[in-house]
């Protein structure tokens, strides 16, 4: 028997290098279809926003290509920088002059005339930020809860404070969602989530405004409100039945004719359901499936606990993030902006969602499960010998 050299880095986990590359193309394909009506329309170019989302994905994969290279403990010496970075971003996006409104929400800020997204960068630090304070002070038993939740709760809170004053009720969802369940990884007791969630959730409905309440009664009643402000989920309903089993056919969709708004951003997955039916969706949600359980285990290999937190935190948000877009667009859960991940046109979102897929692979190649680079080579010269 051949004795193994000395283990180096294994080679990255290439089940979650190719589930994320195929859902980059479909959602490529997708914009391509949704977004040819609308482009043509603003800009007299039918590959307008495929164009555009191909040049945030190049940027993306440099991006990523950094985060795969550089060991993900590197990363760990900014976490309270970055979170600083989101925090300021998200300040000057609302109190001055440099915030960009979109329909009535100032989610977007002009730097060196690139326009971003902070909220979206917002994801990653807080992930990272969190996976770093949860490994610095792990929560075992007694009173260890009190210097990180001391840190946490008042920095989460904050956070979700600006990201909700945009308005951004869907972002502000995800960051919430995610920060529970990294809290989960830790040796806090049950029931205090159980407490947490009327506790906290029953005083935001003071905070909710006039237009989110209509948006929960279109939730309750939709087609009550189609002529108006239930219109965008009634053109949903509309695309997912016009599809069918095997859909209309791709490129032939109704609705991107100027009836289903937003099509090409967080109502994407409505023109799946149009274009390519019922068999469509659920090969896509098969993707999204397959990649989040394949991250999850590759994960849980990291050879030390800021790595399966940061992994798991990882994971989990864009887990999050699909599953709310998904619930939205299918009318279980009320109207809010939000992308799905590799899907939805959006370079912000595009860009940090490949960075993250990029650290996720970064992780993979130090899980202790894998097999090394040497390993690999004896593997397949003993199978060549055979």
């Amino acid at each position: 028997m051949i004795k193994l050299a000395k283990r180096q880095l294994a080679p990255i986990d290439f089940p979650i290098l190719f589930l994320s590359l195929a859902l980059l193309a479909f959602g490529l394909i997708m914009v391509l279809s949704a977004g040819a009506v609308r482009g043509f329309n603003a800009t007299q170019n039918t590959y307008f926003y495929v164009s555009q989302q191909m040049k945030w994905m190049l940027i993306g994969f440099c991006f990523a290509f950094v985060a795969i290279k550089v060991p993900y403990a590197f990363w760990r010496r900014f976490a309270g920088f970055g979170l600083l970075l989101s925090i300021g971003l998200l300040i000057a996006v609302i109190f001055t002059d440099k915030g960009i409104a979109t329909q009535g929400s100032a989610r977007w800020i002009k730097i060196a005339g690139i326009t971003i997204q902070p909220s979206e960068i917002t994801k990653l630090a807080l992930v990272l930020f969190y996976a770093h304070v949860l490994d610095r002070f792990p929560v075992k038993k007694g009173k260890d809860w009190l210097s990180p939740l001391g840190i946490l709760i008042p920095v989460t809170i904050l956070i979700l404070a600006l990201v909700y004053k945009q308005p951004d009720l869907g972002t502000a969802m995800v960051l919430a969602l995610t920060s529970a369940v990294m809290l989960l990884q830790t040796e806090l007791p049950t029931i205090w989530f159980a407490a947490a969630i009327p506790s906290l959730g029953i005083p935001l409905f003071y905070f909710i405004h006039g237009y989110q309440w209509q948006r929960i009664m279109v939730w309750l009643d939709p087609w009550k409100y189609a002529g108006d402000i239930g219109y965008q989920i009634t053109n949903a309903e509309i695309a997912f039945g016009s599809g069918g089993l095997f859909g209309v056919g791709l490129g032939r969709s109704l609705q991107k004719y100027g009836f289903l708004p937003e099509n090409h951003t967080d109502m994407i997955f409505a023109m799946v359901g149009e274009e390519l039916g019922l068999v469509g969706t659920f090969f896509l949600l098969f993707l999204f499936t397959t990649l989040y359980a394949r991250a999850y285990h590759v994960v849980r290999g990291c050879p030390d606990r800021f790595g399966r937190l940061l992994g798991f935190g990882l994971t989990s948000t864009l887990a999050i993030q699909t599953a709310i877009n998904l619930a939205v667009v299918t009318g279980v859960l009320p109207v809010t902006g939000i992308t799905l991940p590799l899907i939805s046109y959006g370079g912000s979102s595009l860009v940090i969602t490949l960075t993250e897929l990029g650290l996720l692979l970064n992780l993979s190649r130090y899980r202790n499960n894998a097999p090394t680079y040497t390993e690999m080579k004896l593997l397949k010269s003993s199978v060549n010998l055979n």
